[in-house]
């Protein structure tokens, strides 16, 4: 197999890694990636069929010999539903599913309409702003809180604790990301032990309340699992959101994109062609449990294969002009929020807080322009803007 010799910490990399995801897939749907180790797959169809291959999944084969100084953060990472397989991931999930009925997120419009009307509210009207800052982070940050039930006023110690968590799946990784990793799993998890016996003895309304409750009424759901799952929700409920305003707000200023994409009537495509444009993230991996053939391709059991998922969404095999940002273009199924049983869980939150977030932006401010040029954090294989400096 041929070699891809990208290296993903490369600065031109990470401000645009489109042309080589291009250059890569007219090679061959899969190359070795030896920066990872792995197989990487950029075509949409090989990428859409093994997100929902059950021959292919999450959980390791062997057990993660994980050294001591990142216990911490591997015991979390052993009641993670998104890095198990079923039974235990189909229990999991279906108790996290019962908070996250349709009708209970469409329930939060109104609730997401308010906070960001306050958050509008706060932002200069004389000076530039940053969008990350000010607008992008706080309000799946604070939505997350109220859903799991957790104080607003712990949200800027979540957030911190949860940054640290997710920088572990950053190709510039050392051990010094590995120490702040595990400080943040311990103390997060502390926190939570703690506050789920507050709710054990005093119930309310959210999502911390019913997984108890879950395991109350004869579920094996441990308190390990319950600390995991609420650290999960926290982690994944709030990366993508803060990602996918910042991307897509700054691909509608700079394509001067008319406002008409974003009335009622059209926002659903208009986020649909944001996520597939410039996704948040662009790496999820697989672990092939037994030998498969996929066209040339033959993935060996134990193999690690790196789903290039933004590569995908830019295929022209099923986006004509794919390169191009198209709000009004029929939507087809993009690979942003995976695939199969591990379809991200909160998808449906984070395109509800997109389709209002965005439009009440420029709604409130017509004449948004950006101040400075937008740069891509070092955070791949997620994909953000350091900041993104606008003015009113």
């Amino acid at each position: 197999m041929q070699n891809w010799l990208q290296i993903p910490t490369d600065p031109a990399f990470v401000q645009n890694p489109y042309p080589a995801y291009d250059a890569a897939r007219a090679i061959a749907p899969a190359l070795h990636w030896p920066a990872y180790g792995m197989t990487a797959v950029f075509s949409n169809a090989m990428t859409s069929a093994i997100l929902r291959d059950r021959r292919f999944g999450r959980e390791p084969i062997k057990p993660v010999d994980a050294p001591a100084h990142l216990l911490p953060f591997y015991a979390i990472e052993a009641h993670s539903m998104l890095e198990l397989e079923p039974p235990r991931h189909k229990r999991l999930r279906g108790l996290v599913l019962r908070a996250f009925t349709s009708r209970r997120i469409k329930e939060l419009g109104p609730e997401i309409a308010a906070l960001c009307d306050d958050l509008l509210d706060q932002i200069p009207q004389d000076a530039p702003f940053d969008l990350i800052t000010s607008y992008a982070t706080p309000i799946p940050v604070i939505i997350i809180c109220r859903l799991l039930g957790v104080p607003e006023s712990m949200a800027d110690q979540l957030l911190s604790w949860s940054n640290d968590m997710v920088a572990m799946y950053q190709a510039r990784r050392d051990r010094l990301i590995e120490e702040h990793a595990a400080r943040a799993a311990a103390e997060f998890s502390d926190f939570l032990r703690g506050y789920i016996d507050e709710k054990r003895k005093a119930p309310a309304d959210d999502l911390i309340t019913k997984l108890i409750e879950a395991e109350e009424d004869g579920e094996t759901l441990s308190t390990d699992e319950l600390i995991t799952t609420c650290i999960l929700l926290l982690n994944a409920g709030h990366e993508a959101t803060v990602h996918t305003i910042g991307n897509g707000v700054k691909t509608l200023l700079e394509q001067q994109t008319p406002r008409a994409c974003l009335a009622p009537d059209h926002i659903d495509a208009a986020v649909e062609e944001i996520l597939r444009f410039d996704p948040p993230l662009h790496v999820f991996t697989r672990i092939c449990y037994e030998e498969v053939q996929m066209g040339r391709q033959t993935f060996q059991r134990g193999d690690e294969i790196a789903l290039m998922l933004a590569a995908a969404n830019r295929d022209e095999g099923v986006w004509e002009d794919a390169n191009t940002f198209n709000p009004g273009r029929p939507v087809q199924t993009n690979t942003s929020f995976g695939g199969g049983i591990h379809f991200c869980v909160g998808a449906p939150l984070a395109r509800l807080e997109l389709q209002i977030a965005i439009p009440k932006l420029f709604k409130r401010f017509a004449n948004l322009r950006i101040t400075e040029p937008p740069k891509y954090a070092n955070l791949y294989h997620f994909h953000g803007l350091e900041r993104l400096m606008l003015q009113t």
